[in-house]
């Protein structure tokens, strides 16, 4: 797969966001979405029409998109939380002749969500309305969760440059964390640590990534050694789904009240959510927790100012 892909109006990888676009358009207009909803919405998408299709379930994701469409006054034609299991792909429908189904309806953007990695060039070129990667996997990514989780960290620590990152759990299979790592390689003196065991490690395609882009990273098996000097933990669950098992024996890799004492007061925690055990309830109430509030928030503003970008 081509890492030169563009594509846009199609937004399949991160790769495609240019920190000039991110800084100068994306971010920006993310504010101007949060306007929107606090005066309960506008017309600006009147007319236009969105399709949600998702492959594996979904909670955040989808019900943020169908919000986002209709803050915005356009209309969610059609939506289905598990396509694989109730849709035609059931039958055996390749998922090309899906999207060439889907494609005569005259749709103005659909959603997808996949659960086998995308080949951007094959979506360029069956889809002739742009197509947004709600998460795909294999060797996937998540960019519209890496646009709110740059927009969340940018809102709460005020830069990206120079920050101190430690990305936590099962980094082999979670495609936020992949995601977010990409976005991360477009910004200055960032440090990441991946705090992961032995077999959930940062694949090999997104270190070569950040040592293209002179990103240090560092690998670790105990958060607790880096709690106190990191400005952002992402905490992501085990990935049951994909097969992957934690031994917890292998290190410390869970955010509890040990952890928090360890961190400094303007860092915050963030995670992608679903949440499992990975980080305790007792963490939930505390002022550096962003994963339950400003982190939701920041992805309906996020995809709104996508959705917008697209299609007005």
């Amino acid at each position: 797969m081509s890492m030169q892909f563009d594509g846009w109006p199609h937004v399949i990888r991160v790769q495609q966001f240019s920190r000039e676009w991110l800084e100068t358009q994306f971010l920006p207009l993310t504010n101007e979405m949060q306007a929107i909803v606090d005066n309960r919405g506008c017309q600006i998408l009147s007319g236009r029409k969105m399709i949600c299709l998702f492959y594996q379930p979904s909670t955040r994701t989808r019900m943020s998109f169908e919000f986002a469409m209709r803050y915005l006054g356009g209309d969610v034609a059609f939506t289905t939380e598990n396509a694989r299991e109730f849709s035609s792909a059931k039958k055996g429908e390749t998922f090309g002749d899906t999207l060439m189904v889907i494609n005569r309806y005259r749709p103005d953007v659909i959603v997808i969500r996949y659960d086998q990695e995308f080949d951007p060039k094959f979506v360029t070129e069956t889809s002739q309305a742009p197509v947004i990667n709600a998460g795909d996997r294999g060797m996937g990514q998540h960019p519209t969760q890496a646009l709110l989780d740059l927009r969340t960290i940018s809102k709460r620590r005020g830069k990206i440059d120079g920050l101190k990152i430690a990305m936590v759990g099962d980094l082999d299979q979670g495609r936020t964390v992949r995601s977010l790592s990409y976005m991360l390689g477009k910004f200055c003196d960032v440090t990441i640590y991946f705090v992961s065991p032995s077999n959930a490690k940062m694949g090999q395609d997104v270190k070569d990534y950040l040592k293209k882009h002179d990103i240090f990273f560092e690998e670790l098996v105990d958060l607790r050694e880096v709690a106190s000097v990191v400005d952002v933990v992402y905490q992501t669950r085990v990935q049951i789904e994909c097969g992957t098992v934690i031994d917890k024996s292998q290190g410390y890799f869970t955010i509890d009240k040990t952890v928090l004492d360890l961190m400094r007061e303007d860092a915050i925690i963030m995670h992608p959510l679903p949440r499992v055990d990975e980080i305790s309830v007792e963490v939930d109430g505390d002022p550096r927790a962003v994963y339950l509030t400003d982190q939701i928030d920041s992805g309906l503003y996020a995809r709104m100012a996508l959705l917008k970008m697209i299609l007005a």
